[in-house]
């Protein structure tokens, strides 16, 4: 890798979420019953969309795209922040910190299946009896590859970025797991350049992908008012699962990556959720 011809460190220290043994062990149960909880609750949904033919349907084909997503993610971060948990040592290559990086950007794929997700629900709810016609199967499977295609570029441009910097004595990221923004203050290399690549990334992904949402929304909302009171509620439950993942996607993102000093309380919070 280009990286190790320039830099004079191989490995960066992370210093995790406590130095408190007791703390640490509490925090590895916590994790751990998140993991197999994630673990189980995606296979199980997969498993369950697949093997019930009325579930082939576009929304729970993006859903599936999701559970997948979230296993992926989560078994990259995860098992290495509960080995961190049980060692004294919290040390990563720094070629696995880019892989771990690329991961973490490579989730942007997330906001595009939310966007689909809304579009779906406004299908649904708008215009039911052209359902078949407006979400097609060519679309549906179209959106989820441009989804992966986008984010995996997205994600290897910035990656390569960070491949170029220039990385001095100091190694320690103050941070339990690589991200982006923790690895810049390691740099001797100016690093003003790849901010604001990253900060203009989010922002195109995050509008690109929100203003889909934000327009179908409207509509359904609208729509939603113009019927009776006794449907109201029913048809408001149906979206609102959707509703929050889709705030707490944007909204943290927003926080993490644009709004929040790298290796702060908040930011490692924001981090964690």
């Amino acid at each position: 890798m280009a990286l190790s011809n320039h830099s004079t460190i191989s490995e960066v220290i992370l210093t995790g979420l406590s130095d408190d043994p007791h703390f640490q062990a509490l925090l590895f149960v916590l994790f751990l019953g998140i993991y197999l909880l994630t673990l189980t609750g995606n296979l199980l949904l997969l498993l369950l969309i697949r093997a019930y033919s009325h579930l082939h349907m576009p929304i729970y084909f993006f859903l599936s795209n999701l559970s997948f997503l979230d296993l992926c993610f989560s078994s990259v971060t995860v098992p290495k922040l509960l080995k961190d948990l049980l060692s004294e040592k919290k040390t990563v290559s720094v070629e696995g910190c880019l892989a771990q990086i690329f991961v973490f950007l490579t989730a942007g794929k997330e906001a595009g299946l939310l966007s689909a997700m809304a579009y779906d629900h406004y299908a649904t709810t708008c215009h039911p009896l052209l359902y078949g016609q407006v979400m097609s199967n060519q679309l549906y499977v179209r959106v989820v590859w441009g989804s992966w295609s986008l984010a995996s570029l997205n994600a290897l441009v910035i990656v390569l970025l960070g491949v170029d910097l220039d990385f001095c004595d100091a190694h320690t990221i103050h941070h339990y797991t690589c991200e982006l923004p923790s690895l810049f203050p390691l740099s001797c290399s100016a690093v003003s350049m790849n901010v604001s690549i990253l900060s203009f990334s989010t922002v195109l992904l995050g509008l690109g992908n929100f203003l889909p949402i934000f327009f179908s929304y409207a509509r359904i909302i609208c729509n939603i008012l113009s019927m009776r009171s006794t449907g109201r509620s029913k048809a408001f439950s149906t979206r609102s699962s959707h509703l929050i993942a889709v705030i707490l996607f944007f909204g943290l993102g927003l926080i993490r990556y644009l709004l929040l000093p790298s290796s702060s309380s908040l930011d490692l919070l924001s981090s964690l959720q």
